[in-house]
């Protein structure tokens, strides 16, 4: 457990001035998880619209991504997706809110876990679970719900902001085991090791370091990190893919069939086939996705051109 992130104490110089607006706004956040469901989710919705207003250049990004990743949409269908990925994405807020607050009885009303027969049988084979999520906007929530049905280990990034940071951490904690600095791969892989479940997102642009280019979608050449196939190589944890859905009565996290072969294969082969995966498990609810965040933003030597100009 000494590889566990230590958990950040309360102060009472939280009751300075300087935090008093945060506390105003968890106090807001707080109160809103309290309403029926069906409301939270129509006040999800207006903050997406005003998500457009004032963060026009994150929705451009959005757009630019949708459009990148699947070139066989029209304009129209393009501006649909968006559209609907804006309203998922304001729903986030709240979606994190109930993540860190709502009782437990009431997580568990709203949400459901499918596929879960991957893990135990993975486990049954005396090996860790390497849980390859994707960065879908409910993943807050999702992540709260997952450890009732089992409790899983993960990466964790501090906040700059110590109030914000022991928010964050508490409400993260709440029914998971415990989580590990971001940095710490030495502890994921002795996590791994122990037949825990670990879970983490090789979906993103971490820059060309410890990258390869392989296709995503549309874009042949798409940054994607081979910190991935270290840890499938370093131990007998069994790969597989892990995703937060939404459901008409909630939120559901879904496990995949092991992917094996991935550490027999090459890395460019291993992470050519698995962004594949991760592309068709976008296209079940392509609106869940974090569609802005630059996905695309490092470019190969070759063609060093943005494509976010």
């Amino acid at each position: 457990m000494s590889a566990a992130v230590k958990p950040p104490q309360f102060k009472m110089s939280f009751f300075l001035p300087k935090y008093w607006p945060i506390w105003l706004g968890a106090t807001i956040l707080y109160l809103i998880t309290w309403l029926p469901f069906p409301l939270i989710r129509v006040l999800g919705r207006s903050v997406g619209f005003l998500l457009r207003k004032l963060a026009k250049k994150r929705v451009m990004v959005a757009h630019r991504n949708i459009a990148l990743w699947d070139p066989s949409l029209s304009p129209q269908q393009v501006d649909s997706l968006l559209d609907e990925n804006i309203r998922r994405t304001g729903m986030a807020l709240f979606e994190t809110a109930m993540g860190w607050w709502w009782p437990d009885w009431r997580v568990k009303r709203h949400f459901e876990v499918e596929g879960y027969e991957n893990v135990k049988n993975a486990l049954a084979s005396n090996g860790g679970v390497f849980g390859l999520a994707l960065h879908n906007v409910n993943l807050e929530f999702a992540c709260r719900g997952l450890g009732y049905t089992h409790p899983s280990i993960a990466f964790y990034r501090k906040h700059d902001n110590p109030l914000i940071d022991y928010l964050q951490y508490h409400g993260r904690n709440r029914s998971n085991k415990y989580m590990i600095h971001k940095r710490n791969s030495k502890a994921l892989i002795r996590a791994l090791d122990d037949n825990e479940m670990c879970l983490y997102l090789p979906d993103q642009d971490y820059g060309p370091r410890q990258s390869i280019f392989v296709p995503f979608g549309g874009v042949k050449e798409t940054a994607t990190t081979t910190a991935t196939m270290m840890f499938i190589r370093k131990t007998q944890c069994v790969p597989l893919m892990v995703t937060s859905q939404y459901t008409n009565s909630g939120y559901k996290v879904k496990f995949y069939p092991p992917m094996h072969k991935l550490r027999e294969m090459e890395d460019k082969d291993a992470l050519t086939f698995l962004n594949t995966e991760i592309d068709t498990i976008v296209r079940e609810q392509p609106e869940s996705y974090l569609w802005m965040h630059k996905r695309f933003k490092t470019r190969p030597p070759s063609s060093p051109e943005s494509l976010y100009k």
